[in-house]
């Protein structure tokens, strides 16, 4: 009986049928995460998704597999951890498969006389000039001058050209800047 019971468990798992917990949306919980991908975050995704899928969860499964074993569920507490933390990587799956079927890939090196994703912007800004790539906001960095298209810098770089100038709003004051060269 407890063998029957257990492959129908094993089976539930490997089919993404459990159900994840009901809990409070945090403050993010509605948003998307942004399309826009380089082709090499797109190949670490497919990779981190080709681990879960392969890697961890068979161990996870049979982990719980393992723990339901040893009787009363109602007592186990590492029998419900385990299946929490099945849960959480069936979870991650579902989201980077449907992050990676939703992708769009920024194509690198088009450089065109007006700044779009992927663009490498030389601004200057209070006399100063700074160089920053501009991509999705999975990709940002700003100590490294990447800069997210969703940002305030980045909305306002889109669709310019060189030697236009803009103004984009930090917390407490507007910044104005001049663009300089597009790549």
């Amino acid at each position: 009986m407890l063998q029957k019971i257990l492959a129908q468990v094993m089976i539930c798992f490997y089919n993404d049928e459990m159900r994840t917990p009901a809990r409070k949306p945090g403050k993010y919980t509605h948003l998307k995460p942004d399309p826009h991908l380089t082709e090499t975050k797109f190949s670490e995704l497919k990779n981190k998704l080709e681990r879960l899928k392969e890697m961890s969860r068979p161990r996870a499964a049979e982990e719980v597999r393992r723990l339901a074993e040893m009787g009363d569920f109602s007592d186990n507490a590492a029998y419900s951890i385990a299946k929490g933390r099945l849960r959480g990587i069936n979870q991650k799956i579902l989201e980077l498969e449907d992050h990676l079927k939703h992708a769009v890939i920024i194509s690198a090196g088009q450089a065109g006389d007006r700044v779009k994703l992927g663009s490498e912007v030389t601004v200057e800004i209070n006399g100063r000039q700074k160089i920053y790539r501009i991509l999705g906001s999975s990709e940002t960095d700003p100590s490294a001058g990447i800069i997210s298209h969703r940002s305030p810098l980045g909305a306002s770089l889109l669709g310019r050209r060189a030697g236009d100038r803009t103004t984009f709003t930090r917390t407490d004051k507007t910044v104005a800047c001049r663009i300089i060269k597009i790549e």
